[in-house]
């Protein structure tokens, strides 16, 4: 059972009362009359075959209140695209499959690069960029949900939590971050939120003084969980990274764009296990190793935006203060751990501890050598303005695709 606290700058709704999917269902059902809702699900090919996704579409054959779903379908080639079409053909709800890899989007991206308008690279930043395209594109939704497609303890109670706060009509938010506690098989997850980003932003807390970008990223009770609800016209303002950076860098858009009483965080589940990355301690191009890269580069950035002036001094500085502060958390999160009745490897903790302070002394200089590096995806609005007729084509483009491949 969740308290009642209100931690930090950003609006917490919490769940006091385990109430209901049914009851919430009924009246997320009576919003969708004034603000139809549509769910994004950004997938690879292979989670088809995984033990997460067909629980999740089996989950979402008994939602009643959405208008649209919304399928991204990276790396599949044309037999695999027909057979995802036919995977998702349960699905009750108004739904398509994006191929993102077939010949008739990659020639719309590849007019989108030639404008320099198109992601630069390929992964989960730019299969919701092209996701958004088409949610927009379609204008089936108000209230649009995206969730990751390998969630292992998914319910449908996840998407009614996540979607409602921006679907119920009385309410004025315009951005949604869920938040849970990512404990499975009696472990505690999690690592680079709790051992990386939250001793990270404490840190330059310590470093740069009062800072309210910093004050509302630690409002955030999981900056990094992949599940979003927004209304439609964030979907044309918002600029996503195309890196691993896509969690900071959303929420780093929406304290650009919004308010924060326009802004609000959800308790979603109980408990949330999903596939896990190596933690590549000898690799900063895979797994833990890179996502922290980009995260604290995504960091920097925007204080850089902010006026911050950043040295390797201060970057050796910060290297030394998080490391006594994510130490300090080691030890609270093991006797939380412990408390429970869970698990926590003290020697693994430090082991990603000290990895997470070796990068971002790398990230540190990697900003400081390309200081204009950008791997924002451009706004679909600068993108129509650019090619006023790119959401016709989108949707004609998708439409072909399935009429061409459906069996």
């Amino acid at each position: 059972m969740a308290d009642f606290h209100q931690n930090g700058i950003i609006t917490t709704l919490h769940n006091l009362s385990n109430r209901s999917i049914e009851d919430m269902e009924r009246e997320l059902l009576s919003f969708s009359a004034q603000r139809p809702m549509a769910l994004i699900l950004p997938s690879l090919y292979t989670e088809l075959g995984g033990k997460a996704l067909p629980n999740i579409v089996k989950e979402l054959q008994q939602v009643p209140y959405l208008s649209q779903i919304t399928i991204g379908l990276d790396r599949a080639d044309e037999a695999q695209y027909r057979h995802a079409i036919e995977f998702f053909s349960v699905l009750p709800q108004d739904h398509r499959v994006l191929w993102n890899d077939g010949p008739r989007l990659r020639e719309i991206d590849a007019e989108l690069k030639a404008l320099k308008l198109a992601p630069k690279e390929a992964g989960k930043g730019r299969n919701v960029w092209y996701c958004m395209g088409y949610t927009l594109a379609s204008g089936k939704a108000e209230s649009v949900a995206l969730h990751d497609c390998d969630i292992l303890t998914y319910d449908r109670g996840l998407l009614a939590r996540l979607i409602y706060p921006v679907a119920n009509p009385h309410f004025n938010y315009e951005f949604c971050k869920g938040y849970y506690a990512r404990i499975a098989d009696g472990q505690l997850n999690g690592r680079v939120s709790r051992l990386l980003v939250t001793p990270m932003l404490r840190a330059l807390k310590q470093l740069l003084g009062e800072n309210h970008y910093l004050n509302y990223m630690d409002s955030y009770r999981y900056p990094l969980a992949g599940e979003f609800s927004f209304r439609r016209d964030v979907l044309n303002d918002i600029r996503i990274p195309s890196d691993w950076g896509l969690e900071i860098g959303v929420l780093s858009e929406m304290h650009r764009n919004y308010s924060n009483n326009r802004l609000c965080q959800v308790d979603i589940a109980d408990s949330y296990d999903h596939k896990h990355q190596a933690i590549s301690q000898d690799d900063q191009t895979n797994g833990l190793s890179k996502m922290s890269i980009d995260i604290a580069k995504a960091i920097f950035r925007k204080l850089a935006t902010q006026g911050e002036v950043f040295t390797q001094e201060s970057f050796r500085t910060l290297k030394a203060t998080y490391y006594r502060v994510a130490l300090d958390f080691v030890e609270t999160y093991y006797n939380d751990a412990i408390m429970n009745g869970l698990k926590t490897d003290i020697h693994q903790e430090e082991q990603a501890v000290e990895m997470f302070a070796r990068n971002i002394i790398d990230a540190g200089n990697m900003f400081l050598e390309q200081p204009m590096e950008t791997p924002f995806i451009h706004s679909w609005n600068r993108v129509v303005s650019a090619m006023p007729d790119i959401f016709e084509r989108l949707v004609d483009a998708v439409e072909e695709d399935h009429k061409s491949f459906s069996n």
